[in-house]
């Protein structure tokens, strides 16, 4: 492997969403503020979108990693699931009583989320892939959702989720969801003028000392064929250094992530000059 020929302790473009290689870029600064915002003030539903690759699981982590004592977290990383399987996890995640009966479920749920809030804390709810939930397993969300005090919800439920979401949500039968939604964010790729900075980011938190091994044309060719989603950033930049490394390069250059985008199926061709 690369690593010690690039002066590198670790991989340093995994797509596995590590919080650690977060980097700091316009698309995810603002999703994050989004949610914070819409956290803090007690909204009920808010909803983040985007594209395959874009980072929604990523965000969804550091939000997990960034809520405060005040806050009891429940993660459902996989929402396809029918209504009561769903409210099962809830219940587990959150430490309610189980059970195989929606009503009493529901029930167990309301007397937890009312426990939480008598610690002075807020219940979430992050639901991760949420475009793959079953409609009823949707509108049983919703159901959750109306779970409150004459002053405040009781529990609060983000959804990320790929544009199919947007599209399922836009049906008439869904309209009593999308209302509920106070707050979304559509996520963006990297912008081109934050590719280098991301690279940088990433190569630093891997142990890189020195300068980028990644030259200005890889670097263009890297955002050429990636058009900034950030998993295909990473995928194109791991091959590019592979393709560098066995050819006993320091650097790597155009024709090493040419190489890399045409052993990519899902790199943008369109973009060969």
């Amino acid at each position: 492997m690369y690593l010690a020929f690039f002066g590198l302790d670790e991989q340093p473009f995994s797509i596995t969403p590590d919080t650690q290689f977060a980097c700091s870029v316009t698309a995810h600064e603002e999703a994050l503020n989004t949610l914070l915002l819409a956290l803090r003030g007690g909204e009920g539903f808010v909803k983040i979108t985007g594209e395959v690759g874009v980072g929604k699981t990523l965000l969804c982590r550091k939000l997990l990693a960034m809520l405060g004592d005040d806050q009891v977290a429940a993660y459902i990383p996989n929402p396809q699931m029918e209504p009561v399987a769903m409210l099962a996890e809830v219940a587990s995640e959150l430490g309610a009583e189980q059970g195989h009966n929606p009503t009493l479920l529901i029930k167990a749920i309301n007397r937890r989320v009312l426990e939480i809030a008598g610690q002075g804390k807020t219940a979430v709810l992050l639901v991760d892939e949420a475009q793959t939930m079953p409609f009823l397993t949707l509108q049983t969300l919703r159901l959750l959702s109306n779970l409150e005090t004459e002053k405040r919800k009781l529990i609060q439920i983000v959804l990320f989720g790929q544009p199919e979401l947007d599209e399922i949500l836009t049906q008439r039968s869904a309209r009593q969801v999308l209302q509920r939604i106070t707050f979304h964010y559509r996520m963006r790729g990297i912008g081109a003028d934050e590719l280098d900075g991301y690279l940088q980011y990433r190569l630093r938190i891997a142990g890189l000392q020195g300068a980028s091994p990644f030259s200005r044309t890889a670097r263009w060719a890297i955002y050429r064929h990636s058009k900034g989603v950030p998993r295909l950033v990473n995928v194109l930049a791991h091959k590019s250094l592979m393709a560098a490394f066995g050819e006993g390069s320091g650097r790597v250059g155009y024709k090493h992530v040419r190489r890399a985008a045409t052993d990519t199926e899902s790199a943008f061709r369109r973009a060969w000059v």
